[in-house]
C-alpha cells in the first residue's frame, strides 16, 4: 500500500512540475532585462573573478527561467555596439548581414548589486580532493556568500525592489540552476569552478536572487502598442519573445500620461479601454489580433493584459 501511495504521489509531483514548466515557456508576459557587473566588496580574492562569475551565472539562470527577455551583460552590449560602429565606418563589407544601429533591444529592467561577504570555514563531513590548491568537492569546508540585489526601472532609474541573499556550498534553494557550458571571462575551467565550494555558493545565491526577481514581476506594468490596423486584423508590437500566446486577450485603448510639471516625471498612465482584442497569430516580435465587431481600433493605441 505504501509503495502505491508513493508512486501516486510521485506521479502527481511529476505532472505538477510538467504543468508548471509548460506555463513558464508559454503565456507568461515577459520584460527585457540586463545584468550589470556585480561589485566584489567582500575582500575575497581567488582564482576566479566573483563579479564576472555572478553576472554570467545570473544571465544564464534568468534565461533558463523563461520569464524574461534576457539581454547580454553590459560588456556584451558594449561589444555589439562597437561592431555596429565599425560597420557604419565604411571599413567593413556592407550587405544585409552587417549589424545596423538603432536595432538593439532596450532593457526595461536592470539588475545591479554587490557581493558583500564571503566566508570559508573548516568543519562538516566528507572529503573531496584538492585541485591546484583548491578543494574540489567534499564538504570539509563550509562556504557562504552574501550579496545585495537591486532591481532598477531603466525608464526612471528608480530601484523597484531590493533584497539580500545568502548562498551556501552544497545547497540549492532556488527553482533554477546554471545550465551554461562555459563561464565567459573567468580564469580556470568551468567544471572546477562548479565543484568548488565558492562556485556552489554563488550558484545557490544567484538561484535565490532569480526567484526574488520573478516574484517582483507582478508589480511591473506590461504593455504594448497597436502598430497597424488592416481591415479586421490588428497588429501589436509584442510576440512570442515577450511571452504572448495564441488565444490571449488584451484590453486596448487610448493612453494618457500624467506628467509632474515640476520634475517632468510621468506620475501615472491611464488607459481608456475601448475594447478587447484576441491573439490569433503570434510571431516572434509581432502578434496579429482580432477584435469584436463594432469596436474601433487605431494605430498607436495601448495594449495591456486583460
Amino acid at each position: 500500500m505504501s509503495k502505491r501511495i508513493g508512486v501516486g504521489l510521485m506521479a502527481a509531483i511529476i505532472a505538477s512540475c510538467a504543468t508548471w514548466a509548460s506555463a513558464q515557456s508559454e503565456g507568461n508576459l515577459r520584460h527585457s532585462i540586463s545584468v550589470d557587473k556585480f561589485e566584489n566588496r567582500s575582500g575575497w580574492r581567488g582564482q576566479w573573478d566573483l563579479g564576472d562569475a555572478w553576472g554570467t551565472i545570473m544571465t544564464d539562470i534568468l534565461q533558463s527561467s523563461g520569464r524574461f527577455i534576457v539581454l547580454g551583460e553590459s560588456d556584451m552590449r558594449g561589444a555589439a555596439m562597437r561592431e555596429q560602429d565599425l560597420a557604419t565606418s565604411g571599413r567593413t563589407a556592407g550587405g544585409r548581414m552587417a549589424p545596423e544601429t538603432g536595432q538593439m533591444t532596450p532593457a526595461q529592467l536592470l539588475v545591479k548589486g554587490a557581493i558583500t561577504h564571503v566566508e570559508r570555514s573548516a568543519g562538516g563531513e566528507g572529503g573531496g580532493v584538492n585541485f591546484r590548491g583548491i578543494r574540489v568537492g567534499g564538504s570539509r569546508e563550509r562556504t557562504e556568500i552574501n550579496a545585495t540585489i537591486y532591481l532598477v526601472d531603466t525608464r526612471t532609474g528608480q530601484v523597484k525592489a531590493s533584497t539580500s541573499v545568502t548562498g551556501e556550498a552544497g545547497q540549492r534553494r532556488g527553482r533554477f540552476g546554471y545550465s551554461g557550458a562555459a563561464l565567459g571571462g573567468l580564469r580556470g575551467d568551468m567544471d572546477a569552478f562548479r565543484r568548488d565550494n565558492v562556485g556552489q555558493a554563488v550558484e545557490d545565491a544567484v538561484s535565490q536572487a532569480v526567484d526574488f526577481l520573478i516574484d517582483q514581476l507582478a508589480g511591473v506594468p506590461w504593455q504594448g502598442s497597436v502598430v497597424q490596423v488592416a481591415g479586421d486584423r490588428i497588429f501589436i508590437n509584442r510576440g512570442t519573445r515577450e511571452g504572448v500566446a495564441e488565444g490571449q486577450e488584451f484590453n486596448v485603448g487610448s493612453s494618457t500620461d500624467i506628467v509632474d510639471p515640476d520634475t517632468g516625471e510621468i506620475l501615472d498612465t491611464f488607459v481608456e479601454t475601448v475594447g478587447v482584442i484576441k491573439a490569433v497569430q503570434v510571431r516572434e516580435r509581432l502578434t496579429i489580433c482580432e477584435a469584436p465587431e463594432g469596436v474601433t481600433i487605431e494605430a498607436g493605441m495601448t495594449v495591456q493584459p486583460r
